[in-house]
């Protein structure tokens, strides 16, 4: 993974509530279906060739069937693909490859570059000539008025925690309702199969699991209960040891190497964002402090890829995961 970083913004770290046509749930309403597994509705009907979707920034008009879809975030490459729908134009991440590394090669093989996730260039998405733009407010809310000029913008309110409810809306923006109620299904089946080979649900929620990152240019981060990977240990039912309730809305709990035994628990997975040294990785596993942590004595330390883990955000990332949580859990 490239030295070289670019500032990103924060994923949030609390739900949103968006009244849209799929009827999708903000945290804690009655009708909220945590594990994602709820039924996807379609949209309201405006025409023979549009429907209307329900977005961060109102009500926006888009193809019943989009042919030409340009993706502005990682999340929402994940969605496409995993819809069966190959954007003609997405933003690359900060990594060697441009694209995610979990992503098959020839799923993301003759798809378009358009800059930077944070700085995409709206040249080159016009350039495409696309029917459906798909981002984030958090993104790119700054480039809105630029971007639906262009084409119809579909906009989550934010990305990371709320990624079940993105991935409904995405789903009503490609068209793709049918498809993405049997991939939820398919999610709920798999969580299920992993917490059965956990030992079941008392002996997962017995387990108490943290996620570390090693971020070059700050703080270790121990993630709390409010981001993607949370969601997925949520979803398995795994515990989560009592320093994950002092993260910072949620999100996560920051800690120098000198605290990094803070972060111990019966499982520890890390990753890592950036250099291996600037990120404080080399220092803070080579010292006392992580040697001594139980997790380590007893064998309970998996590095994992952070381009999977923390940066995909999305079903088929998410799918990934499950394997591996299950393959490390049961060695």
């Amino acid at each position: 993974m490239t030295g070289h970083l670019r500032n990103r913004r924060s994923l949030a770290a609390a739900c949103f509530a968006v009244t849209t046509a799929l009827a999708l749930s903000a945290c804690g309403s009655p009708d909220s279906d945590d594990s994602g597994t709820g039924p996807v509705s379609g949209g309201g009907a405006t025409g023979g060739t549009t429907h209307m979707v329900a977005t961060a920034m109102g009500n926006v008009a888009v193809p019943v069937a989009p042919k030409r879809v340009v993706v502005l975030d990682t999340a929402e490459l994940d969605s496409a693909l995993t819809l069966g729908v190959k954007p003609v134009g997405a933003t690359h991440a900060d990594v060697d490859s441009g694209f995610l590394n979990y992503l098959p090669e020839d799923q993301v093989a003759g798809i378009k570059d358009v800059g930077a996730m944070m700085t995409p260039s709206l040249e080159s998405i016009a350039a495409l000539k696309p029917d459906l733009i798909l981002t984030s407010k958090v993104r790119h809310g700054d480039v809105y008025d630029e971007l639906k000029k262009i084409a119809p913008t579909v906009m989550t309110e934010n990305t990371g925690f709320t990624w079940k409810e993105n991935f409904q809306t995405h789903a009503n923006a490609l068209g793709k309702v049918p498809e993405a109620e049997k991939v939820i299904a398919a999610y709920a089946d798999h969580t299920a199969k992993v917490t059965e080979a956990l030992g079941g649900k008392e002996k997962a929620a017995g387990t108490e699991v943290n996620m570390v990152r090693f971020v070059e240019g700050a703080d270790i981060r121990v993630y709390g209960r409010q981001n993607y990977i949370a969601t997925i240990l949520a979803d398995v039912g795994l515990g989560r040891p009592m320093i994950v309730d002092k993260a910072k809305d949620g999100f996560s709990y920051d800690v120098s190497p000198e605290k990094i035994d803070l972060a111990d628990a019966d499982v520890v997975f890390h990753s890592t964002y950036g250099d291996a040294k600037k990120s404080k990785e080399t220092r803070t596993v080579g010292s006392g402090l992580w040697k001594n942590m139980s997790a380590v004595k007893n064998g309970r330390v998996f590095a994992v890829d952070d381009e999977l883990w923390i940066q995909g955000i999305g079903y088929t990332a998410a799918d990934k995961i499950l394997d591996e949580l299950q393959a490390d859990l049961t060695k």
